[in-house]
C-alpha cells in the first residue's frame, strides 16, 4: 500500500533535519504529489524552503516560504509553523530583528507544549545567542528541554543541551560548555554524519576559547571540507569564519586571507550579514598584523554590524579601530563577555604603550590580568589554565615591555612574576578517583599500542575517547584559591646570602635578565640576536652528540655543540656568573630548550628552574616551616604569605612517613633501564624496583603514591599537540599525564630518565607545558628531567651518584650539582621547581 502524503511528508522533515537533503527531496516531491490538503502542501513547501536553505539557495528557500505563508485559509497551527521557517531562514541570513519577530508569533500562536513549539524555542534562542542575551536564550533552551523529556525526544533533547553548552561558551563558562557538547556528541552524531560535522563546528569554538587553536584549527577546516561536500555552502562558509577568528592571534595574515574566502562565500549568497561578520574579522586581521587599513572600512562594517544586531562583534571591531584611528573607546559592559572585556583593557594597554605612558600602560595589562585570573578560577585543569594564557598574552608583552623602560628592577620583578604565574596563580582541587575516567585511558593504552607507528590521534576511536577524557578532567578539577605574587623585596628578605635569583624577561623583541640577591638587584640587558644565533640547531646538536661514539664524526659533533653551550654561556650567565654559588632560574618560553646545566657556568652549580619564584619561595618556607620544631620563633620577615589553596598545604611526602622509601621503574625496549634502576636503587635503605612484567601502570602509581623519591627510566614521547598526552612507555602501555593527575599522594622528587620528557610546548609566549609541569601540577616538589636525549652510560652513571646524594638527605638541586663535578659529566638532567 502506497504511503500516504503526511507519512511522506513526516520521513522527509526527517531526513531533512538529519541533513539527508537529496532522501528529503524525493519524499517531499512524492508527499507533494499525493495531496490536494492546503495546510499539507503549505507544510511540505516549507520543508523544501528549508532544504533550499541548507543547499545554497537562500533566496528561493525565502521566496518559497513566503509564499506558502501566504496561501489563504490555512490553520493557526500551519500559520504558525510557516512563520517559525520563515524565522529560521531570516536568522541563518543574519536578519535577526526579522527572525525574532516571526519566530515570537509563531510561538505566541502555539499554545500546546508540543514538539513543533520546542523547535520555534530552539530557533529564537539562537537569535537570541547570536545577540548575546544569554538570559532569555537559556530560558527558551530550558524549556524546549523539558518539552522535549516529556515527549522523550532523546535526539532533539541533545541538539537543545548542545545548545545550552554553546550559550556557557558565550558566557565564559568553557568547562561547561565542553561537558555539555561532549555529552551530546553520540546522539547528535548519531543522526547522521553532517549531524555530527555541526556539532564538531561548534565544539571548536569551545577550544578556540580555550587556547587550543591547533586542535581547534584541524577540526574547523575538517567539517568545511565536509560541508562543501555536501553543498553546504552557508555551513562551509560559517566554519571558514570560525576558523579566520581561530587564526587571527597566532597568524593574523593567514587569518585575512581565510576571513576573505568566507566574507566572498557569503555575498554569493546573499547573506550580507554574515558577510560583514567575516569583513569584520578580516580589518582585525589586517590591524594584527601591523597592515594598514582604511579607518572608513572600520566604520562602515560596524555600522552594519550594530544594525543587523551583531552589537558584540560591533563593539570588538571598534576596539581594534581604535588602534588605528586613536578615537574614543567603545564602552563595553562590565557583563559583557570576559574574551570582549579583556580585549578592551588590551587596546587600552597598547594605545598606552604607543603614547609613552608606561604607568597607564601597565596598570591596564594588569587590571586584565586580573580578570583572566578570575576567570581562570573557574576551572582548575591544567591544559585550561595554561591554554587559555592566549587571552593574556599581548597583555603580558605590553606590561612587560613597559616594565622593561621604567629601568626599575623591582617593577621589572613584579611583571615578570605575572607573566611566570599566567597559568599557575590559581591552585587546583585535585580530581577525585572516577572509574570510568580510568577505563578510557586504559582504552586509549591499548589504542596507541594498536595503531603504533602511525597517526594515532587521527583515528576516530581515539578522538572520542580523547574528547572524552578531556571532559571529565575539565569538569572534575575545580579551583581553591589563589597563590600569592611576591615583590622583589619579600623576595630579597626570603633568600639565603650564596643565593640569586636570575629572573629571565623576553618581551617579544628583546630579553633582559633580573639579577637579584638578598642585597642587591639589577637589570642586565642581553644580546637577543646572539642568543638566537646559538639556540638555532641546538637540539640537533645535543641529539646527534648524545648518540654519537668515537670517531672523526663525534669529535666535530662535540666541537660544534661545546662552542654553541658557550656561546650561550657567555650570552646569558656571563654578567652574573660570580654573584652566588646557586640560582632559582626563571625563564621564558623561548628559553625552553636551553640544556642549562650543560652551560659551562652551571656545571655542578646547584640551581633549579622554577615555575615562578613566588611559588619556589613559598613551597621552600612551607617545607622549612615544617621541619622547624618552634616555628613561632623564626624572625617574622622571614614567613611567607601561604597560598589560599589546599593542595599547596599538603604535606610532603618526606614528613608523611617514618622512613624514605624510593620507587624505581624500568620500562621495555631501553637496554640500559634495568641496570640503570637496579645500580640507583643500591643507594637506598628502603627501595622497590619494578621491572619486566611488574612495570605496569597500575602498579607503577601505587608505588608513586607510596614513595618519597620516583625514578623512572623507559621511553618517552613528548606530545605537543596536547602534553597531558605526553606519556612514558610501560610494559601495558602509556603512562599519560592524565594518570598522573590521579595519584593521590605523588613523591616529593621525581626523576624523568626518558628521552623528552623534560621538553615543554610553549603556549602563547610565555607557558611551557610538558610533562615536568604535570608531575609539579599533581603536587611533586621537583623534578629532574633532561629536554633533550641522553647517552645511555652517561644517564647510569650521573643518576646512580644524584641517587647517592638523595639518599644522604642532600636537596635534589645539591644532590645534582654533587653528581656532576663526582663523575665530570655534562649532561642535560636538571631540576623543574622547587630543586631547593
Amino acid at each position: 500500500m502506497p504511503l500516504s502524503a503526511a507519512e511522506l511528508h513526516r520521513r522527509g522533515v526527517e531526513a531533512a533535519n538529519a541533513r539527508r537533503f537529496a532522501q528529503a527531496r524525493r519524499a517531499l516531491a512524492a508527499a507533494s504529489a499525493r495531496t490536494d490538503d492546503d495546510d499539507l502542501r503549505a507544510r511540505i513547501d516549507g520543508t523544501n524552503a528549508y532544504v533550499l536553505a541548507q543547499t545554497g539557495r537562500p533566496a528561493d528557500a525565502e521566496r518559497l516560504s513566503r509564499e506558502a505563508l501566504a496561501r489563504p485559509g490555512l490553520s493557526a497551527d500551519t500559520s504558525a509553523v510557516l512563520a517559525g521557517q520563515l524565522g529560521t531562514l531570516l536568522l541563518h541570513s543574519g536578519r535577526l530583528d526579522d527572525a525574532e519577530t516571526m519566530l515570537t508569533l509563531a510561538i505566541d500562536t502555539v499554545l500546546a507544549e508540543t514538539r513543533e513549539l520546542a523547535n520555534l524555542l530552539m530557533n529564537r534562542s539562537v537569535v537570541r545567542m547570536q545577540r548575546h542575551q544569554l538570559t532569555d536564550c537559556i530560558a527558551d533552551l530550558e524549556r524546549a528541554v523539558g518539552i522535549y523529556e516529556s515527549g522523550g525526544d532523546e535526539g532533539s533533547l541533545a541538539e537543545a543541551r548542545h545548545n545550552l553548552g554553546y550559550a556557557a561558551l558565550l558566557g565564559g563558562d568553557l568547562v561547561t560548555a565542553l561537558t555539555l557538547m561532549t555529552r551530546s556528541r553520540p546522539v547528535i552524531a548519531a543522526t547522521s554524519d553532517l549531524a555530527a560535522a555541526i556539532s564538531d563546528s561548534d565544539r571548536a569554538e569551545v577550544l578556540r576559547d580555550a587556547g587550543l587553536t591547533t586542535e581547534a584549527e584541524a577540526l574547523l577546516a575538517e567539517v568545511a571540507v565536509r560541508f562543501g561536500a555536501q553543498r553546504m555552502r552557508q555551513a562551509r562558509a560559517e566554519a571558514e569564519f570560525h576558523l579566520a577568528r581561530s587564526q587571527i592571534r597566532h597568524d593574523p595574515q593567514l587569518a585575512e586571507a581565510t576571513a576573505r574566502t568566507a566574507a566572498r562565500r557569503f555575498a554569493a549568497l546573499g547573506n550580507t550579514a554574515w558577510a560583514s561578520r567575516a569583513e569584520a574579522v578580516r580589518l582585525e586581521a589586517r590591524v594584527r598584523a601591523g597592515r594598514r587599513t582604511d579607518p572608513a572600512d572600520f566604520a562602515r562594517t560596524a555600522s552594519a554590524l550594530h544594525a543587523d544586531g551583531f552589537e558584540t562583534e560591533a563593539i570588538a571591531l571598534t576596539l581594534a579601530a581604535r588602534l588605528v584611528d586613536g578615537g574614543r573607546m567603545p564602552r563595553v559592559a562590565d557583563d559583557a563577555a570576559t574574551p570582549l572585556r579583556l580585549r578592551a583593557l588590551e587596546v587600552r594597554a597598547v594605545r598606552a604603550s604607543m603614547a609613552g605612558r608606561d604607568a597607564q600602560t601597565r596598570r591596564d595589562a594588569a587590571a586584565g590580568l586580573d580578570l583572566l585570573t578570575n576567570w581562570q578560577r573557574s576551572f582548575g585543569a591544567l591544559d585550561l589554565q595554561a591554554s587559555v594564557a592566549m587571552h593574556g598574552t599581548e597583555l603580558v608583552f605590553a606590561g612587560l615591555r613597559a616594565a622593561v623602560r621604567s629601568g626599575d628592577p623591582a617593577v621589572l620583578f613584579e611583571w615578570s612574576e605575572r607573566a611566570r604565574h599566567l597559568s599557575q596563580q590559581v591552585a587546583p582541587v585535585r580530581p577525585p578517583r572516577d572509574p570510568e575516567f580510568s577505563a578510557d585511558l586504559a582504552e586509549l593504552r591499548m589504542l596507541r599500542a594498536d595503531l603504533a607507528g602511525s597517526d594515532w590521534t587521527a583515528d576516530p576511536r581515539v578522538r572520542r575517547l580523547r574528547d572524552r577524557v578531556r571532559e571529565r578532567q575539565w569538569s572534575s578539577t575545580t579551583a581553591s584559591g589563589t597563590h600569592d605574587r611576591l615583590e622583589l623585596a619579600q623576595a630579597q628578605a626570603l633568600l639565603g646570602e650564596d643565593t640569586a635569583i636570575l629572573a629571565y624577561v623576553y618581551t617579544g623583541v628583546e630579553l633582559q635578565c633580573v639579577a637579584v640577591t638578598a642585597s642587591a638587584s639589577r637589570i642586565v640587558p642581553l644580546d637577543w640576536p646572539r642568543v638566537q644565533a646559538a639556540l638555532d640547531g641546538l637540539r640537533a646538536d645535543l641529539d646527534v652528540a648524545a648518540l654519537t661514539r668515537g670517531g672523526p664524526m663525534a669529535v666535530a659533533v662535540e666541537r660544534s655543540l661545546t662552542d654553541r653551550l658557550q656561546r650561550l654561556d657567555d650570552a646569558l650567565l656571563a654578567p652574573m656568573r660570580a654573584i652566588a654559588g646557586r640560582f632559582a632560574i626563571t625563564a621564558p618560553g623561548v628559553l625552553a630548550g636551553i640544556p642549562w646545566a650543560m652551560l659551562p657556568s652551571l656545571h655542578g652549580v646547584p640551581f633549579t628552574l622554577a615555575t615562578s619564584v613566588s611559588r619556589w619561595l613559598e613551597e621552600r618556607g612551607a617545607r622549612e616551616s615544617r621541619l622547624d620544631p618552634a616555628p613561632e620563633r623564626r624572625d617574622d620577615h622571614r614567613r611567607l604569605p601561604s597560598a589560599r589553596a589546599s593542595a599547596a598545604d599538603a604535606l610532603p611526602a618526606q614528613q608523611r612517613r617514618s622512613a624514605p622509601l624510593a620507587g624505581f621503574a624500568a620500562g621495555p625496549r631501553v637496554p640500559r633501564a634495568e641496570d640503570e634502576v637496579r645500580t640507583a636503587a643500591e643507594a637506598w635503605a628502603t627501595a622497590e624496583v619494578l621491572t619486566g612484567d611488574r612495570a605496569r601502570v597500575s602498579a607503577l602509581t601505587e608505588l608513586a603514591a607510596r614513595s618519597d623519591v620516583l625514578h623512572i627510566a623507559a621511553h618517552g614521547r613528548h606530545a605537543s599537540d596536547n602534553p597531558l598526552f605526553s606519556g612514558l612507555e610501560l610494559v601495558d602501555g602509556t603512562l599519560f599525564g592524565y594518570d598522573v593527575d590521579l595519584i593521590p599522594q605523588p613523591p616529593a622528587t621525581v626523576v624523568l630518565s626518558a628521552c623528552e620528557l623534560g621538553r615543554s610546548s610553549v603556549r602563547w609566549g610565555e607557558e611551557a607545558l610538558g610533562m615536568t609541569r604535570v608531575w609539579l601540577h599533581a603536587g611533586t616538589r621537583c623534578v629532574i628531567a633532561a629536554p633533550v636525549v641522553v647517552a645511555d652510560s652517561v644517564a647510569g652513571e650521573l643518576l646512580a651518584a644524584l641517587h647517592l646524594g638523595l639518599a644522604a638527605g642532600a636537596e635534589p638541586a645539591d644532590a645534582l650539582a654533587s653528581a656532576s663535578r663526582s663523575t665530570g659529566l655534562s649532561a642535560p638532567f636538571q631540576c623543574h621547581g622547587s630543586g631547593f
